[in-house]
């Protein structure tokens, strides 16, 4: 099933992701956990007359008490429901359950954006339409605060005709919060209750209303109206809007103070495909982890099936490796970009060096200390093993008092509040420290008290001095913003300390973009294709390279990033339009990925909602997966070290979305033990929608050093217009 037109690619940025496992224990009994039941829909015996009755009938045989939270039809076929261990363990063995899994809880993981994606508001390259306010994306998130301009309504038509979704009441929320551009909201308790008890509605509210601001960040970002003379604090004054500002927008809210918890999310998937969205846009989701297991994968599944683009963060625990969050082929999986503003703030020292940071204070100038003032490390002011991380409570006033405070970055208290915790202890200011947690990575934030962050290396000078000089002193000292190339993983503090009336929301305005900027895509310029075929237009027309041909860079060490660090590279959005070919796929196809991955046919059907079987003549691989992108470690297979050469071949299939044309391949490689090629050289195609397949060989020969590293190459096929760039990564071990 296709997508519905637009004239435009959306583009999202989303949140952080990370999982843990809920602690899921009711306060009326303490062995009872939450759990999600799959059940296999086509076996319900005949002497059911609905699937309800025979899920509820399954979960009689092993609790008399138990009741069905939420019953699932289209992200999955079954139910969720608390029990203890044995219980869930009993259900398990009943006839027609495909799996019984326990309850995982989700933490949450520009003004300028828009034009420096190259999506001006007024552009040529993609014009305005109607079919663009056809396009209903659903963010699944903390809500949405509907009061904020981002989603005045002016200039747009009815609400689709296509909607099939509603506008819940609940505390400080009512129907006619809604309007023709914030279409629908609903939230989502029953999950997060179950576990933690009843919401405490003086803390927050029990509707779809956003009292964290994450969510109103990411919906806005993704399709906020055009606000003019938006700033922050008078940073970054200019035109706010989202990446699809004629779009409609449909709040789901699935996380609350204590988390968003994995049934909440299923429900508000399963909801959001009845509602017909045609997007989903995921500022939560999982680790890595088996498809069958991964909740926000079943779903996403589901949605797949539907022409759902799903788009998720690919997480925060970077930069260390296999950090990737979200990671199902059938996922757009998106992570931080770059941005080319900078809101520099520098650090003098009482020895006479300066670094540089960045700060959004924009506070009193009077409080910043203009002279060199004394500068302890947070670590030597508290009695805490964790007073160096400046949490709640672990700072001496009278070691603190009229003083500048270094804090480290890393730590489960947010950035901003760790300024807080400086300044009510009496602190003049705060230099915010990066560990090798974070590398050069900086974030600029709207602190409480002067304050400025620094790199890992900065840090570590500093800190050399801090610790050496019996009296040392430093200043801080704030300026305007600049135009520099600058990038940051995703990251989101949620700051609730934050209480200055700000208007918009950093999301809001995209002066923080890099906060979590990156960049999925939404509805495609043709009603025909699916969301592989979006995802494969977003990938293989992606940029690696700055535009002075220098080599993207890792911010976190400084150094040119590989396809390990930016994937298939930065978002072009206005080549993604017209992309020339594409890498499609179908439900079939992931099918046969699962049986490669040699899933058993419960587990797919956990996944399909469907009974498949696995063909046992057949030969299945991971490289038959029709995907942008090649991927081989030639360790267990090579040998490591032998001189015998190894081949692995990999088949892709292109598929023609724009004029006749002839198509050259051409390939790229680091190393010289590994040869690539391409068969044929040259695609011809006549007619749109026409398909061709070629074969790409990775051989390696030679002997391989003991010390061999990881190496990269490329596979671009060009017409003279058209560029379809696919990365090669290749392994040793």
């Amino acid at each position: 099933m296709g997508i519905m037109s637009t004239s435009v690619m959306l583009l999202f940025l989303l949140g952080l992701c990370h999982l843990s496992t809920a602690a899921a224990v009711d306060k009326n009994d303490v062995a009872s956990t939450t759990y999600i039941v799959h059940m296999a829909k086509s076996e319900m015996p005949t002497s059911f007359d609905h699937h309800t009755h025979w899920y509820d009938s399954s979960l009689k045989t092993v609790s008399d008490s138990a009741e069905m939270m939420y019953i699932y039809s289209n992200a999955i076929h079954g139910f969720s429901t608390k029990l203890t261990p044995e219980q869930a363990e009993s259900l398990q063995s009943q006839p027609g359950v495909l799996s019984v899994l326990p309850e995982l809880n989700n933490e949450l993981h520009t003004t300028r954006t828009p034009e420096f994606l190259g999506l001006g508001q007024t552009t040529e390259t993609i014009p305005q339409s109607n079919s663009e306010s056809d396009v209903i994306i659903g963010v699944l998130d903390t809500g949405v605060w509907p009061e904020s301009k981002s989603f005045d309504d002016t200039g747009l038509g009815p609400v689709p005709g296509s909607w099939k979704g509603a506008c819940e009441s609940g505390t400080n929320f009512n129907s006619s919060n809604c309007n023709r551009k914030l279409i629908g909201a609903r939230y989502f308790a029953k999950g997060y209750e179950a576990t933690l008890g009843p919401i405490e509605t003086s803390k927050e509210s029990k509707s779809p209303r956003d009292d964290d601001g994450h969510g109103t960040h990411t919906a806005s970002t993704a399709a906020g109206s055009v606000v003019s003379d938006a700033s922050l604090f008078g940073y970054a004054l200019g035109t706010a809007r989202g990446m699809a500002p004629r779009a409609r927008i449909a709040a789901y809210k699935v996380c609350w103070v204590g988390g968003c918890f994995s049934s909440d999310i299923v429900a508000a998937i399963d909801q959001a495909i009845a509602d017909n969205v045609n997007v989903l846009s995921m500022s939560l989701g999982g680790g890595m982890s088996d498809y069958f297991r991964d909740s926000v994968a079943i779903g996403a599944f589901s949605a797949m099936e539907k022409g759902i683009l799903i788009s998720c963060s690919a997480g925060n625990a970077g930069p260390s490796t296999y950090s990737l969050s979200n990671s199902a082929p059938w996922i757009t999986t998106v992570g931080a970009g770059t941005l080319d503003r900078d809101f520099p703030a520098f650090v003098s020292l009482g020895n006479g060096k300066n670094f540089s940071g960045v700060s959004l204070y924009r506070g009193n100038s009077n409080a910043a200390p203009t002279t060199l003032t004394p500068f302890v490390y947070a670590g030597n002011a508290s009695n805490a093993t964790s007073g160096n991380l400046c949490m709640m409570g672990t700072l001496i006033p009278e070691q603190v008092k009229g003083k500048i405070v270094m804090c480290d970055r890393r730590g489960v208290n947010a950035r901003v509040q760790k300024g807080a915790v400086v300044k009510a202890a009496g602190g003049a200011g705060m230099i915010l420290a990066n560990t090798a947690a974070n590398g050069e990575e900086l974030v600029a934030d709207a602190h409480l008290l002067p304050a400025t962050a620094v790199g890992q290396q900065n840090a570590d000078v500093i800190k050399s001095y801090l610790f050496k000089d019996p009296n040392p002193t430093a200043t801080i000292l704030c300026q305007h913003p600049s135009w520099v190339v600058r990038g940051c993983r995703p990251h989101w503090t949620g700051d609730r300390c934050e209480t200055r009336g700000v208007q918009y929301y950093l999301g809001d305005v995209n002066v923080l973009s890099a906060r979590e900027r990156a960049s999925g895509a939404a509805e495609g310029a043709h009603p025909e294709w699916s969301p592989a075929a979006i995802r494969s237009a977003l990938m293989t027309t992606a940029y690696t390279a700055y535009k002075n041909g220098q080599k993207l860079q890792d911010v976190a060490t400084g150094k040119p990033s590989t396809p390990f660090d930016h994937g298939a590279g930065h978002v072009d959005p206005v080549s993604a339009l017209n992309p020339g070919l594409v890498y499609d796929l179908t439900v079939d196809d992931y099918l046969n990925f699962l049986c490669a991955l040699n899933y058993s046919a419960s587990e797919i059907n956990s996944l399909a909602k469907r009974s498949y079987t696995c063909d046992k003549k057949k030969k299945y691989s991971v490289r038959d997966l029709n995907y942008p992108s090649f991927a081989v470690n030639f360790g267990s297979r090579y040998g490591g070290g032998t001189t015998s050469s190894n081949v692995v071949k990999y088949t892709r299939t292109l598929t023609n979305v724009g004029p006749p044309g002839t198509y050259k391949a051409s390939v790229t490689s680091e190393s010289q033990l590994v040869k690539i090629s391409v068969e044929p050289e040259t695609l011809s195609f006549s007619q749109a929608n026409e398909k061709k397949v070629y074969t790409v060989t990775l051989s390696a020969v030679g002997s391989v050093p003991a010390n061999a590293v990881n190496s990269f190459g490329r596979v671009e096929w060009s017409d003279g217009k058209h560029i379809v760039g696919s990365p090669i990564a290749i392994s040793w071990s």
